[in-house]
């Protein structure tokens, strides 16, 4: 196992555990500094993946002073950390409109905004933002082939953004792009595809300014394309995985240079037969996507991870000396293949340091506002 991951006090934790070490998030945090020319002000990472106001703190102390979430609860908690600058990558519906307001007016000193790609939504925020004596900074969605939210980037997003700026409530302030279909492995294929993305969304912003109309922030990308999108000066890049990193990308995108932050403790419960162990590993405690291998076992050479249910994961071990010595209560560490659903799962996590565990983060905003 990779000596980054030791760790010396496991004895008191219970399993399973989600363990955080902290030299490695910063590591993947100046790296990501580093893919952005050193200029922090290209950055807005998204706390989808960590949840945690501690890691929005390292980044602050960095000089990262933007950041992007997805509910209600990480924009709370964002704001509670102290972040200046919060982009809601969500469009505010039915109630959440009114309690984006309530956020807003309880954390004056956080500047908040939210992104749109329907004229009802619109004017409905608008109106929310009306009734609580405020205005709410929005940008538009764009659906860039990845078909899951966002307008079409033609001239309907045109014709919305013209029409944002007449809604009362309202600031029109920019486009946001999420090409989340963009992961091809060949770094050549993926760039090209940003080319293509990029120069649309570019040309959308020239079109209104050409008009009058302000649009002054680009906020495009995950965690893929982030190192294009990181030297792009007129945009903000956002991705979100890299902080913590996992398996997936980890194997699949080795050109980003991150490293898997966050890994789980499990312990052997029983050893069923003699070429099987069962871990109390769950997927009620590793993310249950993508289907198939859901990890990767750190320290038993040879392990093959087989059936998973709700709390147990059995492993075939195909290294004899393995099935000798790994015994009931034996600790296993297990790199998560998807490591945003399984930080979800979790209330909170050990912070290892040098070797030792010196703290438990809390991941505040696990649960829903409310």
């Amino acid at each position: 196992m990779d000596a980054r991951y030791d760790v010396r006090d496991i004895d008191s934790l219970l399993s399973p555990s989600l363990l955080f070490f902290g030299e490695i998030i910063d590591a993947n945090i100046r790296r990501a500094l580093e893919l952005s020319g050193d200029d922090p002000s290209r950055l807005r990472p998204h706390v989808k993946t960590h949840k945690t106001p501690e890691i929005v703190r390292r980044e602050l102390a960095v000089g990262i002073t933007k950041h992007k979430c997805a509910t209600l609860r990480e924009a709370q908690m964002l704001a509670e950390a102290g972040a200046p600058d919060v982009l809601i990558a969500y469009q505010m519906v039915g109630p959440n409109a009114g309690a984006l307001a309530a956020l807003m007016a309880e954390h004056p000193e956080t500047e908040f905004k939210s992104v749109v790609d329907d004229i009802g939504a619109a004017e409905a925020l608008g109106a929310a933002m009306q009734r609580a004596g405020l205005t709410a900074k929005v940008m538009i969605d764009l659906d860039v082939g990845m078909n899951r939210t966002g307008i079409a980037a033609d001239e309907s997003a045109l014709d919305l953004y013209r029409a944002l700026t007449k809604i009362a409530g309202l600031e029109a302030v920019g486009l946001h792009a999420y090409d989340g279909h963009n992961r091809a492995k060949d770094v050549a294929e993926r760039n090209r595809a940003c080319d293509d993305i990029l120069a649309v969304v570019r040309g959308m912003r020239d079109t209104l300014e050409g008009e009058g109309i302000a649009a002054p922030l680009l906020v495009m990308g995950g965690t893929p394309p982030f190192p294009y999108y990181a030297l792009q000066e007129d945009v903000e890049a956002s991705p979100g995985t890299f902080v913590l990193h996992d398996g997936a990308y980890g194997d699949g995108l080795p050109d980003l240079g991150f490293t898997p932050a966050a890994i789980l403790l499990s312990r052997v419960i029983s050893r069923p037969l003699p070429r099987l162990a069962c871990l109390d590993l769950g997927h009620k405690a590793i993310g249950a996507d993508p289907a198939g291998d859901r990890g990767r076992v750190l320290n038993v050479p040879g392990a093959k991870l087989r059936g998973q249910s709700e709390e147990h994961w059995v492993l075939e071990l195909t290294d004899e000396s393995t099935r000798d010595s790994l015994k009931v209560g034996s600790p296993v560490f297990v790199c998560p293949t998807h490591i945003c659903p399984t930080v979800a799962l979790h209330k909170s996590a050990h912070l290892v340091e040098g070797g030792v565990v010196t703290a438990e983060w809390q991941v505040a905003a696990r649960d829903r506002l409310g």
